[in-house]
């Protein structure tokens, strides 16, 4: 299937050394192929292949690291293997197989980068330190070998954030081609689309573009909200604080109440500590996008196991709810009609009673930071109400006095000096 015969090691020129192949097991059961690159690291400094190199220092991790140049390796070196191309084996080349992959050393400096990257193509995803900026990583999956391959060419790069070739408009159709099928849906699209090309907005644009979904109008309704928010990249900050606020209570099974397209399920399932975590909406149909982006049909045995979407509404009781040591609840109150409020707390910090819940909404105050929004109108389109500071400091402390929770507010977000931060955070705690 990679054309090249299992009897004999090859070697290949490449322009910044030479790429070899070898095998060291190949029985009728197994086998293992090598890909070992031999990186001159001197003569790119020097220029030896022309211009005066991409590197600045004789000392760097290129000669050991999994880099850019193992991508242009693969390209090179197994062509045929990458396109789906097997003139032996062709019915084999276009079924699924059992994989394992090992890539030493990738430029990663957690683990959690690397399931972000990988878990949501299906892969079991295991990784050894090899330092405070590397990772071994092993990836174990039933796929087309063509598709293992488009995935290592296309997200090595990403993690290595230091092409060595330059970038220009035919990256983007290569970027194209070889994501197809899987890049579109992908939950971090747009950093992969970012680092790929080197953060050149144009290509950015571009190729994200091209990828951009055909979306009904509730999802393209969230997507606007995210426009006026993009420039802060507040919506990433967003997560990331409340999964750390969740990580921080030692919580284990967390519920997302108002899941939505499964963007914080993506950030948790990152986090080995979260040993399950249920995602519930009232929208059929996000939840149908969350199962998409979330690729559950295609996870391992082991992931598919740590979560589970639900059909629900947040203002009727649900036993399904109850027994679990965290809920986040992300700008989803503000959905709701203001007299529909006193259902919703009952169900969540009188009924499901998790022991830590940390829910975000927008700050009202901060909208005048943005030209796009004219006086009075709300952030999406489905909002019912926004609070200012001092309502939701009210709401929230009468909440935690009501159920037995003590509340800390905080803001979330770049502050500004007038208008306090785009959003607000509570973290209830029960007491005892």
């Amino acid at each position: 299937m990679l054309g090249k015969n299992p009897a004999h090691a090859q070697s290949f020129e490449l322009s910044f050394g030479a790429a070899h192949v070898f095998y060291p097991r190949a029985t009728p059961q197994s086998c293992t192929a090598a890909l070992l690159l031999d990186v001159d690291s001197v003569a790119l400094v020097r220029g030896k292949n022309g211009g005066d190199g991409p590197l600045s220092q004789y000392v760097n991790d290129r000669p050991y690291a999994a880099t850019s140049f193992l991508s242009v390796a693969i390209a090179r070196v197994f062509r045929s293997a990458l396109s789906g191309v097997s003139r032996e084996k062709p019915e084999l080349a276009a079924s699924e197989i059992p994989l394992e992959i090992r890539v030493s050393s990738v430029p990663a400096s957690s683990s959690a980068v690397l399931e972000r990257l990988f878990g949501p193509l299906g892969y079991e995803v295991s990784c050894e330190s090899a330092g405070a900026r590397h990772q071994h990583l092993t990836l174990r999956a039933t796929k087309r070998l063509c598709d293992a391959l488009a995935h290592l060419y296309v997200l090595i790069p990403v993690l290595d954030d230091a092409n060595h070739y330059f970038v220009a408009d035919d990256e983007v159709e290569k970027l194209l081609r070889r994501g197809q099928g899987w890049l579109e849906n992908h939950p971090q699209r747009e950093w992969i689309v970012a680092r790929y090309l080197k953060k050149q907005r144009r290509l950015m644009s571009l190729a994200l573009e091209k990828l951009a979904p055909t979306l009904p109008d509730e999802e393209a309704q969230n997507e606007a909200e995210l426009a006026v928010e993009k420039p802060l990249s507040l919506h990433q900050i967003r997560l990331e604080t409340v999964a750390r606020a969740l990580k921080n209570s030692g919580a284990r099974r967390v519920l997302d109440l108002g899941c939505g397209e499964g963007r914080l399920l993506r950030e948790l399932l990152g986090d080995a500590q979260f040993e399950f975590v249920l995602g519930v909406d009232a929208s059929h149909r996000a939840l149908e996008i969350a199962a998409e982006k979330l690729r559950l049909e295609r996870l391992n045995e082991r992931q598919r196991a740590r979560v589970e979407l639900k059909h629900g509404a947040l203002t009727y009781r649900d036993a399904r709810l109850e027994g679990f040591d965290g809920a986040a609840i992300v700008e989803v109150i503000e959905h709701l009609e203001p007299e529909r409020l006193g259902a919703f707390e009952r169900v969540v910090f009188e009924f499901a009673r998790p022991k830590t819940v940390v829910l975000t909404t927008p700050n009202s105050e901060y909208n005048a930071v943005w030209a796009s929004l004219p006086a009075g109108k709300f952030r999406h389109g489905d909002h019912r109400f926004e609070w200012n500071r001092a309502q939701f400091a009210e709401w929230a402390q009468g909440v935690a006095q009501k159920f037995g929770y003590e509340a800390q507010i905080s803001p979330l977000g770049p502050l500004h000096e007038e208008l306090g931060a785009p959003s607000q955070m509570a973290v209830f705690t029960a007491r005892g």
